[in-house]
């Protein structure tokens, strides 16, 4: 009786996950009656299912649209990841050796569902705070983090990233046109950073270059952000070498480790 329980208790689990793969950047949320229909499965236990998994906190419904969407339980549990924190035990100091020379707010992200997820940040001690915030996503098309993170995808993976991605415009900066943003991978991507002009939030600009573990994967990326008034041209191959600096040092850290 009780490897009957625990059968019927894994095969529970085992649909709650497969229902929760569904929901990503592309399609945020699902209603009870398309969510059956995309997965095959009853829309009594699909109802049944969400109900449970709202209840939880895992996920949220909206009473106008009575759709579901992912709630705050998964980002509170994603926070107690060990593998984060053992990552970040190793790359958080860097980070503020990086900010204290450079002068300016550090980021290091990767690269997740077509996003950006900030995985740490170090503000700039001239005291100027930006609006990441560590454990949210941001549009990767055009950021430098995403950019770069986007340039070293392998061919395959980088066509049906970008066929994926919706670009919309978030300045009067940000690139709208795939083949153009394909055509600045490319030149990301043989020049090792990238920047963000002002292309995901007016006033900021951000350069990026990518961390490689020591099996020469991209793992992440690592970035400096700041007001466009400081960022001038002619200092940006000084802010490229202190993050090239800052991104080695990691790799000497991390080994073979990947996220």
């Amino acid at each position: 009786m009780k490897d009957s329980n625990a059968k019927s208790l894994n095969t529970s689990i085992t649909k709650a996950f497969h229902l929760l793969d569904h929901f990503n950047s592309i399609k945020p949320e699902w209603g009870v009656r398309e969510l059956a229909k995309e997965t095959g499965a009853n829309k009594s236990t699909t109802y049944r299912m969400l109900a449970t998994l709202e209840s939880l906190g895992v996920l949220r419904k909206d009473q106008t649209s009575e759709k579901y969407s992912l709630g705050l339980k998964l980002f509170e549990l994603g926070n107690r990841v060990p593998v984060k924190h053992a990552f970040i035990n190793h790359t958080h100091p860097v980070l503020q050796l990086v900010a204290a020379e450079i002068t300016e707010t550090v980021h290091l992200g990767i690269l997740k569902d077509q996003q950006v997820f900030m995985l740490d940040k170090v503000e700039s001690p001239k005291g100027l705070k930006l609006n990441s915030v560590i454990g949210t996503f941001s549009p990767a098309y055009c950021s430098g983090l995403g950019k770069v993170l986007l340039a070293h995808l392998d061919p395959l993976q980088q066509k049906k990233t970008l066929h994926a991605i919706a670009l919309k415009a978030n300045t009067e900066f940000t690139i709208t046109k795939k083949a153009k943003l394909k055509k600045q991978l490319e030149q990301i991507k043989n020049q090792a950073y990238a920047i963000d002009r002002q292309e995901l939030e007016l006033g900021l600009i951000c350069v990026a270059v990518p961390v490689y573990n020591q099996d020469d994967h991209v793992i992440a990326a690592l970035s400096a952000a700041g007001p466009a008034i400081r960022f001038k041209e002619e200092k940006i191959e000084e802010y490229v070498a202190i993050l090239q600096k800052g991104a080695n040092m990691i790799r000497q850290k991390i080994g073979s480790l990947t996220l």
